[in-house]
């Protein structure tokens, strides 16, 4: 475990210079895949970290990312809404696998899961217009 805490700082190809670090408006993001929030720090960081978890949309759902003993593990999750989130929960804080990132993970999990809802078409209301 010290070992790949140990390589974050002392790499700088992956913290500084890496191809996946885009810089906007004063903040250094990463699109790195697994990366849950997207920022450039160790915590996120999806190719360095032993447990990582990464949220992805599918075509219908949600796919969830696992690394265990160096190896990716995808998990199709769909469903429905509440009970992806109620998986995810349980993967991540209820393993005791990264608790730290639940939060973070159910917060795009919810994003992906509204963007696939049907959007209702919305009825033009005519107004009356007073003479």
């Amino acid at each position: 475990s010290s070992g790949i805490n140990a390589e974050w700082p002392l790499r700088p190809g992956i913290r500084k210079s890496s191809c996946f670090i885009v810089k906007s408006l004063g903040t250094t993001l990463s699109r790195e895949p697994n990366n849950i929030s997207g920022k450039n720090s160790f915590k996120s960081n999806g190719l360095v970290n032993k447990h990582v978890v990464g949220i992805k949309a599918a075509d219908k759902g949600v796919t969830m990312t696992t690394k265990s003993k160096g190896h990716l593990t995808t998990t199709t999750l769909s469903r429905g809404g509440r009970r992806t989130i109620k998986t995810i929960r349980a993967a991540t804080s209820g393993s005791h696998y990264r608790p730290d990132l639940t939060d973070a993970s159910v917060r795009k999990a919810t994003a992906i899961i509204r963007s696939q809802k049907n959007k209702s078409a919305t009825k033009r209301r005519s107004r009356k217009y007073k003479n």
